[in-house]
């Protein structure tokens, strides 16, 4: 198989991480014979810096032009510290986003058992997670016209969703769930929101096309306590771009570390690829960052994006490998493991390739 390979590694930890994500796929390529090319690109912080734009025209093309992307992450601590600058990394972010027409974002929460202890949340409640959340990617007060008032005492979001945005986000969500226990959660807040009326309104439309899922309705405040209360009871989660953002950054809390989720961004053509975690500027260039994130990023890149499921295995089995034989990076370590085994970014990310390796070149 032959795919052009855009990375943009980012801001922050996003290169540290991206490297690890690029020397899997180059190994998987190797091993499996395909033909992958690379290229790279700015975003966010770092082409802000470079160009005074946080998506330079240049990647954007680029973007059009690739079969996948890898990504890393945007931001920095000059813009959380002053809410007053109007060009802001995030924003090229949204903007790819949109531009591609990247407007499903699936966010599997995959479990390791060796990881059980490593979350806050009882491992009797955990055992047997396996969950995959649908996030709307284009729509909602991300995108909505944002005011602020002359005296600057008031602003607003405007929070929007048309039809057609929840149908297409929903068909995908609801073809997952066919694909799995077949069952679905739509996640909104219809007792106070018009636009999660319409949400609701529609996903109930769409579920009708799919007579064997059953399909639930939760309030988002309901979710977030029933997702640390019991996390068993879902299994596709469908929700809007604000409520899939907090929710699964809580859910990360499940896999023990948000430097284990990764996440893919689709909509009809390129997918974009990355770690839900952000650029974490306190430990940039520490060799602390979590690569697994990256790297499982990258399986997600060759099942969804290439329909690669043999090679994606391989690295999920990898990971499992490593996590079993006791090797952790510092943000899923605990008071049991072997202080000799806790490992940098750098050398958890040789030794995932290591075993990729092995089980590529026997």
């Amino acid at each position: 198989m032959k795919k052009n390979i855009l990375v943009i590694p980012g801001d922050g930890i996003g290169p540290e991480v991206t490297t690890w994500g690029k020397a899997v796929l180059e190994q998987i390529a190797k091993g499996f014979g395909h033909d992958f090319s690379y290229d790279e690109a700015l975003m966010g912080h770092a082409a802000i810096e470079a160009t005074g734009n946080p998506l330079p025209d240049e990647t954007l093309e680029k973007a059009k032009k690739s079969d996948a992307i890898l990504f890393g992450a945007v931001g920095h601590a000059k813009y959380d510290n002053d809410p007053s600058l109007k060009v802001r990394p995030e924003q090229g972010l949204l903007k790819i986003r949109k531009e591609l027409g990247l407007y499903a974002n699936l966010r599997p929460i995959l479990l390791f058992d060796e990881l059980l202890n490593a979350s806050s949340i009882k491992p009797s409640i955990l055992k047997g997670t396996d969950i995959l959340f649908f996030r709307e990617l284009t729509g909602d007060v991300y995108f909505g016209e944002k005011t602020r008032s002359e005296d600057n005492n008031t602003a607003s979001d405007l929070m929007i969703y048309h039809r057609y945005e929840v149908e297409r986000i929903a068909r995908k969500a609801f073809e997952a769930a066919m694909q799995r226990r077949k069952r679905l959660c739509s996640v909104d807040k219809a007792n106070v929101l018009e636009s999660s009326r319409l949400w609701r309104e529609t996903v109930q439309q769409i579920a009708k096309e799919y007579p064997e899922v059953q399909t639930d309705h939760m309030f988002i405040d309901n979710a977030a306590m029933q997702l640390i209360k019991d996390p068993k009871q879902f299994d596709v989660v469908l929700t809007a771009n604000l409520f899939g953002d907090i929710l699964t950054d809580e859910a990360s809390q499940i896999a023990g570390s948000m430097g284990m989720l990764a996440s893919a961004s689709v909509g009809e053509s390129t997918g974009f690829f990355e770690p839900i975690h952000g650029s974490a500027h306190d430990i940039t260039g520490k060799n602390l960052a979590n690569p697994l994130a990256s790297i499982l990023s990258v399986s997600l890149m060759l099942e969804i994006g290439f329909g690669l499921k043999d090679e994606a295995k391989v690295i999920i089995d990898a990971v499992d490998q490593v996590l079993k034989e006791g090797f952790r990076t510092n943000d899923i370590a605990d008071d049991t493991t072997n202080p000799y085994k806790v490992l940098g970014t750098k050398e958890m990310g040789q030794l995932v390739l290591k075993y990729i390796t092995q089980k590529t070149n026997p």
